[in-house]
């Protein structure tokens, strides 16, 4: 981005909810706030060129991690929470891998603002990786890939393999929150379990074990976070908004280049 494009017109403004987990907002902005310098690269300049970026932290969210026992107060608390932030900001995320369970009836608010779902960015980056599978690490009601999982569809992508004890896992989500990512115990648990999975390539699926993941070990562990924080980043660029329209624009070209032609095969 030149000088000339930072004073062209106001970047799009990010939003971030946070509260379900005490570290998982910062952990968000922090990768947002690194991708918006990579992506920018050399004409990064500093404090002028980071992304507008609003953060509502609400604590009752924390319940999430029974979703099944506190599914309604969960989702009083996200609805309000989502009609605040979807006002201030053009796009937003969630930062908790278990409360994008409620990405239908976020999207069926209408609110304002684009929610960017964990969900949408997982599937386009599985996509585009050409993996066929994966482990899931996160917390019970994620990896039980049941009726309260976020990722339930996830298997219509890929082979999924879960953790044999998810009990362990669960656990030591808990304790992130409770004793902090600083507590030395953290990572020797983390790396027996990540050991313990078949997969070569395991997703992080919870906003507690990438502030954990400095272990050393064999697998692949890609930050479901972080791959959101990256479109999050992308869309606060004005160049963003700007390829947006060129796609659009090929898209309804393409689409009246579609209607046409029948018209002229029936008079040729």
């Amino acid at each position: 981005m030149t000088a000339s494009e930072r004073t062209s017109g106001p970047r799009n403004t990010i939003g971030i909810v946070a509260g379900s987990g005490p570290e998982a907002g910062i952990d968000l902005w922090a990768k947002v706030l690194r991708h918006n310098a990579d992506l920018m690269g050399d004409d990064f300049g500093g404090d002028l060129d980071a992304p507008r970026v609003v953060i509502l932290s609400e604590p009752l969210l924390g319940l999430s991690m029974d979703l099944s026992r506190n599914e309604t107060v969960v989702w009083e608390a996200l609805k309000d929470t989502a009609a605040a932030i979807s006002v201030r900001c053009d796009h937003w995320a969630i930062a908790c891998n278990t409360l994008n369970w409620f990405a239908p009836r976020i999207s069926n608010l209408g609110l304002p603002g684009e929610f960017v779902s964990f969900q949408s960015v997982l599937s386009d980056w599985i996509a585009a990786s050409g993996l066929t599978r994966l482990g899931l690490l996160g917390a019970a009601p994620v990896t039980e890939m049941g009726v309260w999982s976020a990722y339930r569809a996830l298997s219509d992508l890929v082979e999924v393999e879960t953790p044999a004890d998810a009990e362990a896992l669960h656990a030591l989500i808990h304790d992130v929150k409770r004793l902090g990512s600083a507590d030395p115990t953290l990572r020797r648990r983390f790396k027996a379990l990540a050991e313990t999975m078949r997969a070569e390539t395991l997703l992080l699926a919870c906003t507690e074990l990438p502030l954990i993941a400095e272990i050393e070990t064999t697998k692949r562990l890609v930050d479901v976070t972080d791959l959101v924080a990256v479109e999050l980043a992308r869309r606060s660029l004005p160049r963003w908004d700007a390829a947006k329209n060129d796609r659009q624009a090929a898209r309804a070209s393409g689409a009246r280049g579609q209607a046409r032609a029948p018209r002229e095969d029936a008079h040729g």
